[in-house]
């Protein structure tokens, strides 16, 4: 697909500022053609997609997430993501779901917070890649003080619980940081292949460890207001935890979205644990029996993070391993526009993330495409 020809790729610089490789494309000029291929995308895919659900307990939604620094001009950090999700249609019981082998189903039962009577269920699988790197990837030696190369490869299957104006979710994350990950192989065939700077640097990265994250969170719709117009508004707060070897942290933040048949979901997720929200909740979604086949709005938001344990910068957990001093507190500021035709789905937003550690030149800046279907 053509998500896969753009990742991590980056401009043609051979400096070695400490603040990393500056595109030399005009600019805007990426964004407009990843904005132009993602329309195409939604279009072919409405278009190709026959037979879909008429009642929101009949429809599952695909989700495709992709997130890089090349949309702000850098190529450091948090460098690249991308995600492929799904989330199944509404269930009545977790075993409704013949995904799942039986003998989890009396471990699922027994699962706190999604498991309460009258709550509508949905199970959701996905697969994504982060990757990260220090300042400058053309410098061989080991940057210190700068963040460490690394990679995370995951699986996860999450359990959703909600009603039309809350979401719980318990997820399991299972994955590869280090050389198996891959992270390595994709930056370099995609900077190779586009004749971009050649990372040199990953040789450094971190060692090959197996991680597990369990993950809670609750979202909820705390204010809400439509007009007879379509325009209308909603907050949609959310907290959660996430414990393992690879992240261990709490969070808490806040969405705000105003426009015009705003849909009747939870918010737009970035790529994180916990992040599946573009599921139709109730039938008013105009994705699934609404009264009009098109929305538009803005959106605001804020994501809080106390931070235990990184290990992207904390280093391995059994084993040596270049590491950083991190910052126990990190904020994540987010605005972008969503649009929303008959089933498909799409937006974009800019994120600026706080400093992740001691010594960071400044805070980190990237772009966030998302691309659902609800069929």
């Amino acid at each position: 697909m053509r998500h896969i020809a753009v990742i991590g790729t980056r401009s043609r610089g051979t400096g070695g500022s400490p603040h990393g490789s500056e595109r030399t494309d005009p600019a805007g000029s990426p964004v407009t053609r990843w904005i132009v291929a993602v329309l195409l995308i939604a279009g072919l895919v409405h278009a190709g997609v026959t037979g879909a659900a008429e009642r929101v307990e009949d429809a599952g939604t695909v989700s495709l997430r992709f997130e890089n620094d090349f949309f702000t001009h850098t190529d450091r950090h948090y460098t690249n993501g991308v995600k492929l999700s799904w989330t199944s249609p509404d269930l009545t019981s977790y075993a409704q779901n013949e995904d799942l082998p039986r003998w989890s189903h009396r471990i699922i039962r027994r699962l706190p917070y999604i498991n309460e009577p009258g709550q509508i269920r949905n199970v959701a699988f996905s697969i994504g890649q982060n990757m990260y790197t220090p300042s400058d990837i053309t410098r061989r030696d080991l940057m210190k003080q700068d963040r460490p190369y690394a990679g995370w490869t995951y699986g996860g299957a999450a359990f959703h619980s909600k009603s039309s104006d809350r979401l719980d979710t318990i997820e399991i994350q299972l994955g590869m940081v280090g050389p198996e990950s891959f992270a390595e192989q994709s930056q370099k065939f995609v900077h190779d292949a586009r004749g971009l700077t050649h990372p040199v640097g990953w040789h450094h990265q971190l060692k090959n460890e197996p991680g597990l994250a369990l993950i809670y969170e609750r979202n909820w719709r705390f204010m809400e207001y439509t007009h007879q117009s379509g325009l209308g508004f909603d907050l949609i707060p959310h907290a959660g935890i996430t414990l393992g070897n690879v992240y261990t942290y709490g969070t808490a933040g806040l969405e705000a979205r105003i426009g015009y048949n705003v849909p009747r979901d939870f918010g737009v997720s970035m790529i994180r644990p916990a992040g599946e929200t573009n599921a139709p909740a109730d039938s008013r979604d105009s994705r699934i029996g609404g009264n009009a086949p098109f929305s538009i709005h803005l959106f605001a938001s804020v994501n809080g993070k106390a931070v235990a344990r990184d290990i992207f910068l904390d280093g391995n957990t059994f084993t040596d391993s270049h590491s950083v001093d991190k910052k126990h507190f990190v904020a994540d500021l987010a605005a972008g526009l969503c649009i929303t035709v008959k089933r498909v789905k799409i937006s974009y937003a800019q994120i600026l993330r706080t400093e992740e550690y001691h010594g960071q030149a400044s805070d980190h800046q990237f772009g966030s495409i998302a691309l659902s279907f609800t069929y």
